[in-house]
């Protein structure tokens, strides 16, 4: 070990307070007690390995996923986590580390542990140990292998110094607790797999090695040229056209490490995936802004000096960005995050550094790559005469208010007589008879009924303009009054929950798939916010003697009868459809909200997202015959409506 590595002691360990908060309040940490929540620890492990590659004290990163899919060991070839007494506290610091929140070496940016760090708050480790019932840390530094056992944030062993080795670094092994996340929680190797190469990429030269004990499957991830080997891959995934075949690559030393690569696309949105030390930030922060502003700055130069400016179009921001696909990676050596899972950086000063690093970069690529930069133009004219477009045909949705006497909404909404959009929900129903029920059970003061006639139309396959010229679609945005596209405002939403009231048959679903589908590429502010929602209508009555039950679908109305006392007979109903349901059953099961049952609709993972609506709605049938057949094993042939 190099003088530098004899300088990371146990007397770089800070202690900042204890532990106990963390199994009483563990989404304060990562997240949630869900899925998401359950990888967060490994992701917390994973970090801390990364970390030493970052600073340059480690290689290779494996992953071992248990056979039964609940625990994970964690190995790199770093320094390994000091074991010496720590001078204050007479512990172990590999105790302190994994027992204490806020303990560790990365506090500071005079840390002789680290210059950088993806694990700023000190506290993963300790928050793994914390909620997982078992974990095992074994460490080889200073020519022994060391030893230690913990259960739920509590040593169960002492520290055991073992045989004599050459090798270093650290082995964490753990076992999330089942009180905190249920025994059915485990680890999906389609997530790890993805997170680990996602990293592999961030850093060229790093090698991480995943092994999954339950499939028996290896993978290993080993990408020298890091991002610019990352963003063909995104592009491929979210299936657009490059509308340029190279790649803009920089990569920039100073205050703040940079790496940036990007592509303009044929998509109509921006796609940009950011990282600080390694750590992805979904909801940006200042690197981003940075990011964007020289982008947009260093188009308009090119504009002006190649005279590519067009009398009557304004090309505003996101016109120059739409259909680009961006990866950045930042190393910042006190970064500022918002909360223990880091999704926004919040240091001001990384901006203007991210801005003076790219802006001049891009404007001399495209000034070299004139081809390209007049395809990147030529692409924001396009995205900004569509704009222009939308903003008109929005300037004829009014906003609904108290005095409002002469509005312009469409003849069939039958609205609800409030004007708080936090009380307010709109029901989009399928057809008039259907929509004729709802009218009849809905409240009048609270609830608005806008029925559509027949499937409205697929625009994921439709230009901006076939969407404008769309009679449902344009009195869904009239209704909703929040604007289109770009000139979404949440502030004139006039309904806080938007419910998909279809038919519970295959038509009825692929109604709600389309506007789904809609709302995605053209309303996403919708989905982000919450406010969407698939009813729940129910396909079966049940009446047993004086009572009532309502199944979804087949398997519940079985559960229903299968409870029933064996003495009481059924009487068994099933609806074709919503417009045979009597208005008052509609209310019952559907529109009351203190009865009803719905699903709110989220995005959970924006590039699978993209990869799944493309293959069921996009022009291309070969990738709809492909998802069907990957699952077709997994239909009821008896659900099949052909």
């Amino acid at each position: 070990m190099g003088k530098g590595d004899q300088q990371y002691t146990a007397a770089d360990i800070e202690v900042l307070e204890g532990l106990e908060p963390v199994r009483k309040r563990p989404a304060m940490y990562i997240g949630g007690t869900d899925e998401r929540g359950y990888h967060h620890l490994l992701w917390e492990i994973v970090d801390n390995s990364v970390d030493e590659v970052i600073n340059g004290h480690a290689k290779t990163i494996t992953v071992v996923l248990d056979a039964d899919g609940r625990g994970a060991t964690v190995t790199d070839d770093g320094r390994g986590i000091p074991v010496d007494r720590h001078p204050k506290y007479k512990r172990p610091a590999l105790e302190i580390i994994l027992c204490t929140l806020h303990a560790g070496g990365k506090f500071g940016g005079e840390s002789k542990g680290y210059q950088v760090s993806g694990g700023l708050h000190g506290v993963g480790a300790s928050v793994v140990n914390a909620l997982s019932d078992l974990l095992e840390a074994r460490v080889s530094r200073d020519g022994f292998e060391y030893v230690q056992t913990f259960g739920r944030g509590i040593p169960t062993s002492e520290l055991k110094k073992g045989a004599p080795t050459r090798k270093h670094g650290t082995t964490i092994h753990f076992r999330p607790d089942a009180k905190i996340f249920g025994t059915t929680a485990k680890f999906d190797l389609e997530v790890v797999r993805e997170r680990l190469e996602a990293r592999s990429y961030l850093h060229a030269g790093l090698r991480i090695q995943l092994d999954d004990l339950a499939s028996k499957q290896s993978f290993t991830f080993d990408h020298p040229k890091g991002i610019a080997d990352f963003l063909p891959v995104l592009v491929q995934q979210r299936e657009r056209q490059p509308i340029h075949k190279d790649l803009f690559v920089t990569q920039r030393e100073g205050d703040v490490r940079l790496e940036v690569a990007l592509q303009w696309t044929d998509a109509f949105d921006e796609c940009v995936r950011s990282y600080v030390n390694g750590i992805g930030t979904p909801n940006g922060g200042t690197h981003v802004a940075g990011l964007n502003t020289a982008v947009v700055k260093a188009v308009r130069s090119f504009i002006e000096a190649k005279k590519l400016a067009v009398k009557g179009v304004t090309l505003g921001s996101e016109d120059i960005r739409e259909g680009i696909v961006v990866l950045i990676s930042v190393y910042v050596a006190e970064p500022q995050f918002q909360g223990q899972t880091k999704d926004r950086l919040n240091n001001q000063e990384v901006g203007p550094a991210v801005e003076a690093l790219v802006r001049p970069a891009l404007e001399q690529w495209l000034l070299e790559n004139p081809s390209i930069g007049d395809a990147v133009v030529a692409r924001g004219i396009q995205s900004a005469r569509a704009r222009a477009a939308r903003r008109a045909a929005d300037q004829s949705v009014a906003r609904k208010t108290a005095t409002s006497h002469r509005l312009n909404l469409p003849g069939k909404l039958a609205d609800c007589s409030s004007t708080d959009p936090g009380q307010c929900e709109l029901f989009i129903v399928e057809g008039d008879s259907a929509g004729g029920s709802a009218k009849q059970g809905r409240d009048r003061r609270t609830q608005a009924i806008l029925p559509l006639r027949g499937k409205v139309l697929n625009t994921e396959q439709a230009s901006v303009s076939k969407v404008l010229a769309n009679k449902e679609l344009q009195d869904l945005v009239q209704a909703l009054g929040c604007g289109f596209g770009a000139t979404y405002d949440v502030s004139k939403l006039r309904y806080g929950r938007i419910f998909l009231l279809m038919d519970a048959d295959s038509d009825g679903q692929h109604i709600s798939t389309l506007l789904l589908t809609f709302f995605y590429r053209h309303l996403p502010g919708l989905l982000r916010g919450g406010h969407v929602f698939l009813s729940q209508p129910p396909l079966f009555r049940v009446d047993a003697g004086q009572a009532t039950h309502w199944a979804l679908d087949e398997a519940e109305r079985d559960r229903v009868i299968a409870n029933l006392p064996g003495n009481v007979k059924a009487q068994i109903s099933r609806f074709k459809g919503l417009g045979e349901m009597p208005a008052e059953d509609l209310k019952a099961t559907t529109l009351d909200p203190s009865r009803r049952r719905a699903l709110r609709v989220v995005i959970d993972g924006e590039v699978e997202t993209e990869h799944v609506l493309n293959q069921l709605m996009g022009k291309d049938p070969q990738a709809r015959f492909r998802f069907i057949m990957d699952r077709a094993t997994q239909a009821d042939i008896e659900e099949l409506d052909v």
